[in-house]
């Protein structure tokens, strides 16, 4: 989701992985997360019980495949697809796409990161 105004989250020398912020823009929280070296904003509010889902985990999104019938699921980790995961509840979303795992028409809005002149800013 793109927006039309730049808010100010902080420093992107100040950021390493795994940190994020919470910043109030036009009446909506919104959770900025650094992972692997880029930036994702998501809603903070997910859509199954309005639990905060940009404080929860991220991790690599877990994926499995059929191989045949009688035998088990060959689970892997898809290094390239990042998921967040409320605390709450345990509702698991895209960090790009802000697509819920189980349901891909339930999506978690989504906002633009940008670095300029070494800030940060979350696109609204």
């Amino acid at each position: 989701m793109s927006g039309t105004e730049l808010i100010e989250v902080g420093a992107d020398a100040e950021f390493d992985d795994g940190d994020r912020e919470l910043v109030e823009a036009n009446g909506i929280e919104v959770g900025v997360i650094r992972a692997d070296g880029e930036y994702y904003a998501v809603q903070n509010r997910c859509l199954h019980d309005c639990g905060p889902v940009a404080e929860g985990n991220v991790g690599e999104k877990l994926v499995g495949e059929f191989v045949e019938p009688g035998k088990r699921v060959d689970k892997s980790f898809d290094e390239d697809e990042l998921i967040i995961s409320c605390p709450w509840h345990g509702w698991s979303y895209d960090l790009e796409t802000g697509e819920q795992l189980a349901d891909d028409n339930i999506v978690l809005p989504t906002y633009d990161v940008v670095v300029e002149e070494g800030i940060v800013y979350v696109n609204v």
